[in-house]
C-alpha cells in the first residue's frame, strides 16, 4: 500500500485564492500561477517539489482542499475550480477514476 502524507498547511493572509489566477487553456489545459502555491510551501515547511515535480494530484489535492477553506471563509466562487470540481464529480460517478487528456473522450 502506497504511503500518504498528512501535511498541515499554512495559508499566509496575504495570498488569496485568486490570486493563482486559474484558467483553462485554448487546448483544455489548466494553467495556474505558481508563485502562490510557492508562498504556501514556504509557510508550511513544504517542499515546492513535492507538488511542481510530483502527480497532479498533489498539486490539485492542495487547491481543492484550499478552495474548500476559502468558500468555508465566505470566498468567492472560482468558475475555473468549480468547473474542475464539477467535472471531476461526472467523471468518479461515469465510474472514470482518472482524467482524459484534453479532446479524449
Amino acid at each position: 500500500m502506497a504511503e500518504k502524507m498528512i501535511a498541515q498547511i499554512a495559508i499566509p493572509g496575504d495570498v488569496l485564492f485568486a490570486d493563482l489566477k486559474l484558467a483553462r487553456d485554448p487546448d483544455g489545459q489548466v494553467s495556474f500561477d505558481w508563485s502562490p502555491i510557492e508562498k504556501i510551501c514556504a509557510a508550511s515547511g513544504l517542499d515546492i517539489a513535492h507538488l511542481r515535480d510530483g502527480p497532479e494530484d498533489n498539486v490539485a489535492a492542495l487547491i481543492v482542499a484550499w478552495y474548500a477553506e476559502h468558500l468555508r471563509n465566505g470566498g468567492a466562487r472560482d468558475p475555473v475550480e468549480d468547473d474542475l470540481i464539477a467535472e471531476t464529480v461526472a467523471e468518479d460517478a461515469a465510474g472514470q477514476h482518472h482524467s482524459l487528456p484534453p479532446g479524449r473522450a
